[in-house]
């Protein structure tokens, strides 16, 4: 017996807001293009434009997780050679591992965003 007035409630607040959707649509800004890709009615050449930023997005995310993770890996040394448990030369092993790491990243990301493009 509850159930009838919420259902009446919900339809009526769903009829209500029918009839406001059209303003609302009304003001809408226009979609922003790809930075690659054909514009207008290509859908499919839109639709890969998408792809290819979505893609570069990824591969620089994937980049500044292998640079946070890197320097967690140097701050976590840090911590033990001030404590004693390793010395200073793995530290700079590290640094120098992680740096050449990171510069192998970056040409790698480099590379595969022209390759995208």
């Amino acid at each position: 017996m509850r159930i009838k007035p919420l259902y009446q409630k919900l339809s009526l607040a769903v009829f209500s807001l029918a009839g406001t959707t059209q303003q609302a649509l009304a003001a809408l800004p226009t979609v922003t293009p790809p930075s690659t890709g054909a514009a207008g009615t290509d859908y499919l050449g839109t639709f890969k434009g998408y792809i290819k930023d979505g893609s570069i997005i990824i591969g620089l995310i994937l980049a500044v997780g292998a640079l946070v993770w890197i320097a967690y890996h140097i701050l976590q040394d840090l911590h033990e050679v001030r404590t004693g448990r390793k010395e200073m030369g793995n530290l700079v092993m590290s640094v120098i591992a992680g740096g050449g790491v990171l510069l192998m990243v970056m040409f790698l990301a480099n590379q595969a965003a022209t390759i995208i493009t």
